[in-house]
């Protein structure tokens, strides 16, 4: 039963949301991409990245994006890899994104979720494995 799995506490994995100047839309503004960050000096293996967006619009209706769903057999100690690309028109919801993973035979696992508003210019910070400025979520 679930009770009986223990689920000890993620350490070492964060999600970063970085911009791109290089690549940009047709307005001019930069596309921001998505990162799974392992820290740790073991892999990561079976990851799987739940992605989705939910929340208001300026008018008060509810909104929810469809979930997307990746798979990475292995992120290798101490590396990044692309997840997704987000559009900077869904940064005012909460951007969730749950990754779940294994360590040896123990399964983790960790939601994390972008508030709205909160992937700006004032929180960009640097991220060493990526030598880039970004907003990172630990």
């Amino acid at each position: 039963m679930k009770q009986d799995i223990p689920f000890d506490p993620v350490e070492g994995v964060s999600v970063a949301i970085i911009p791109d100047e290089e690549a940009l839309t047709a307005e001019g503004q930069p596309i921001w991409q998505v990162y799974l960050l392992n820290h740790n000096a073991f892999p990561l293996e079976n990851v799987i990245v739940n992605a989705n967006g939910y929340g208001q619009q300026a008018d008060g209706e509810k909104v929810r994006t469809s979930t997307l769903r990746y798979l990475f057999e292995e992120v290798p100690p101490r590396t990044a890899v692309p997840v997704e690309p987000i559009d900077p028109a869904l940064f005012h919801l909460n951007n969730q994104y749950w990754v779940s993973y294994y360590h040896g035979p123990q399964i983790f696992d960790k939601k994390f979720i972008f508030v709205p508003d909160s992937i700006v210019a004032d929180n960009l910070t640097h991220i060493s494995l990526l030598d880039r400025e970004g907003v990172l979520h630990s």
